[in-house]
């Protein structure tokens, strides 16, 4: 009888080990780690996604100021940051840290040098001799052509008459 009572005890234990386990690791801290994109422009946005905190957390980074994560529904935690418009481009590392503990983890990211706007000249310098020849032509074959067009019209509405 001691036997089985043994090992009843024991049996309840490490069931009780083994349930115990699966919630230990979901706050041990954060995990699984993803940055969307990886590569970023200066001024652009990334989403930070992890699991294991439970109760929310912060994101740091040198190319953005700090972002809360909050809980969604599918049990991720997500941030949205913005990238400092004058980051610097290269490399960075962004740190994960859960609310209810201590414990960090970190990922990689790139940031990409700014695109720049392309405005051109706004008028600024005038039309090349180039365009001013091919505008000439353009406008003196419309000329002829609309005198051709007039001149047989004239002459077809005379007829008739």
């Amino acid at each position: 009888m001691r036997a089985s009572r043994a090992l009843a005890v024991t049996a309840t234990v490490c069931a009780a080990l083994a349930l115990s386990t699966p919630l230990a690791g979901a706050t041990n801290g954060p995990s699984n780690v993803n940055v969307n994109p990886f590569a970023v422009h200066q001024g652009g946005t990334i989403r930070i996604t992890a699991d294991g905190c439970g109760h929310g957390g912060t994101v740091t980074s040198n190319a953005f100021p700090k972002a809360q994560l909050s809980i969604n529904p599918s049990g991720h935690v997500t941030a949205t940051a913005r990238i400092h418009d004058n980051a610097t481009p290269g490399r960075y590392n962004l740190a994960v840290r859960c609310s209810d503990n201590d414990r960090v983890e970190t990922h990689q990211f790139e940031v990409l040098p700014g695109r720049g706007s392309q405005g051109g000249l706004g008028g600024s310098i005038g039309p090349s001799s180039t365009e001013m020849a091919i505008g000439a032509g353009l406008v003196a074959t419309a000329a002829v052509g609309g005198s051709l067009f007039v001149a047989r019209r004239r002459r077809t509405s005379g007829a008739r008459v």
